[in-house]
């Protein structure tokens, strides 16, 4: 006997499989920006952001999120912005043409608040992991947030600890006149002088540098005790090659651009043991600890490499975006927005809410040293 296959009408196939269909597109599709410096000199701190984000999002895709009831599936658009202020607004401008429904990013602070006026105007909420210029958050935006510490806390406790518990009298200071770097130098040599201190010299580079025997030279006619770098790891790195081949012993210090596990790779044999104190603009107390360790023993499996400085603020940025929509109920940015204002929420690098102005309240901030090429906890303060 021939068997018959039952064909189905053309219509009657597509109703079915709309029918079969139905759970999976009634799952929301929440798409969320990250904009770091994945290309140029910045692009090996950037990556770390994205990795942090991409770590949120594996884990509350895999937990089954739901908002407002309603399964949910995030994706992560991630831009590069190569540390650019006019690559950094394009992006900006890109994501926001793409509905995204809040942002992650900038990294520094010369893209971030450029890029903060467009992600304002079009009402999208945005979380900055590492920008710590302060006015970032003092150009009045209600959607501007950060997770960190700014320039003003980082600077300023840079400073007296420079006077105070190294001891400094003489110090030069050099920046790479970006927003971050010059930012992060005036508030150091404000507390710094405040504090006693001497300022022997002023010089100026840039982020892109990579000579620096002449500012150098000119610094070491000085004899400073000190030496305070505002920039990145990228330039303080090769700075620090040529302060040893100039002969100059002076201490070395920066902020967080400055405080990565890559610094001893890009400073070679110019990174001397206690040499250099640097400052994360974050810091987690011996209670909270456990939570990050945790964090970075996940983000090695993940990335087979080390933290390199902010992903777990990346992550826990999103992280905390996330909890403000499902508090709302929504993905809505107008909806989950005064929830994100007023949000406390307990991450692996602490406990986060911002005040008024959108700044993280009662931040803290982890100084280290260097040794043996590795970096190393001097404390947590605030």
């Amino acid at each position: 006997m021939q068997n018959k296959i039952k064909m189905i009408p053309l219509a009657g196939a597509i109703a079915m499989a709309f029918a079969f269909a139905g759970p999976v597109s009634a799952q929301e599709v929440i798409t969320i920006g990250q904009v770091s410096p994945l290309t140029g000199p910045n692009a090996h701190i950037g990556k770390d952001n994205e990795n942090g984000a991409t770590m949120a999002i594996e884990e509350l895709n895999a937990k089954g999120t739901k908002i407002g009831g309603k399964p949910v599936k995030f994706v992560l658009a991630s831009e590069d912005d190569a540390s650019d202020p006019k690559q950094g607004t394009a992006a900006a401008q890109k994501l926001v043409d793409a509905k995204v429904k809040g942002i992650i990013g900038h990294m520094n602070s010369g893209t971030t608040i450029p890029a903060s006026k467009i992600y304002h105007d079009a009402g999208i909420p945005q979380i900055s992991p590492s920008a710590t210029n302060p006015k970032y958050t003092q150009q009045g935006f209600d959607t501007a947030f950060r997770v960190v510490a700014n320039d003003g806390q980082l600077g300023g406790t840079l400073g007296r600890y420079a006077i105070n518990t190294l001891k400094a009298k003489n110090i030069a200071v050099i920046d790479d006149r970006t927003a971050y770097g010059q930012g992060v130098a005036e508030e150091f040599t404000k507390s710094a002088k405040k504090a006693g201190g001497t300022i022997v010299a002023t010089q100026f580079t840039n982020d892109k540098a990579t000579d620096f025997n002449a500012i150098l030279t000119s610094i070491k006619s000085k004899n400073p005790d000190l030496i305070f770098f505002g920039g990145m790891d990228a330039v303080g790195g090769p700075m620090l090659r040529q302060m040893d081949q100039l002969g100059i012993k002076a201490k070395f210090m920066g902020g967080d651009g400055l405080c990565t596990t890559e610094l001893a790779k890009l400073a070679g044999a110019g990174l001397k043991d206690d040499q250099v104190v640097c400052a994360e603009a974050g810091g987690v107390p011996d209670a909270g600890k456990a939570a990050l360790e945790a964090f970075k023993v996940a983000y090695q499996k993940r990335f087979n490499q080390e933290v390199v400085i902010y992903a777990p603020y990346e992550y826990d940025a999103l992280m905390t975006m996330v909890a403000a929509m499902e508090k709302a109920g929504s993905s809505d940015p107008k909806k989950y927005l005064p929830e994100l204002a007023k949000i406390h929420y307990k991450g692996v690098t602490g406990e986060i809410s911002f005040d008024p102005k959108g700044d993280i309240k009662d931040g803290s901030l982890t100084l280290y040293t260097y040794k043996d090429g590795k970096r190393t906890l001097l404390t947590v303060t605030k």
